[in-house]
């Protein structure tokens, strides 16, 4: 496979409880975005997919949402549902590995704060609460996001293609 082509692919949650948001702060030893304060979310491999079921005769479903769900649990120690689709984005990190993030709204399940080995502090914040911190650019704009796609409330998107949300229910 040509270098030009490989990849990460990246699932992040902003996790809704009432209504605040769980918001985490990256350690400061990452390669992209350290010390910044973002979702919890990680890298799809192929260990997400490769020993599942497939959905047809060449396909696996709703991996993204598994990878999600798998990252929240090793990274914060804390359980999602109902998830939703909120935007996606790509970026070249700085050791010039090329990222496409999905970003997904979701409900906080049940669990209690673990951190893992990349997450070095968290909190639970509301929307006007997130503004005081050092947010990953962006990342304010997707909180508003999936605070309507949340409350279910008609709002103007910036990108239009967000009003089409794929709903999923892990439960």
């Amino acid at each position: 496979m040509k270098e030009e082509n490989n990849h990460y692919v990246v699932a992040t949650a902003a996790i809704m409880r009432g209504d605040k948001f769980l918001i985490v702060r990256r350690s400061k030893k990452e390669t992209a975005m350290a010390g910044l304060w973002g979702f919890p979310g990680g890298k799809l491999n192929l260990n997400d997919y490769i020993h599942r079921p497939k959905n047809t005769s060449q396909h696996w479903h709703h991996i993204l949402d598994h990878l999600v769900m798998r990252e929240c649990a090793e990274e914060v120690g804390i359980q999602i549902r109902n998830i939703s689709y909120i935007k996606n984005l790509v970026f070249i990190r700085p050791d010039n590995i090329p990222t496409i993030v999905i970003s997904f709204a979701a409900d906080y399940a049940g669990g209690g704060i673990k951190l893992g080995d990349e997450i070095i502090d968290f909190a639970w914040v509301d929307l006007a609460e997130a503004r005081r911190y050092e947010l990953i650019e962006g990342l304010y704009d997707e909180l508003v996001l999936a605070y309507h796609i949340k409350q279910e409330k008609p709002k103007k998107l910036q990108n239009q293609n967000a009003k089409y949300c794929m709903q999923f229910d892990a439960n």
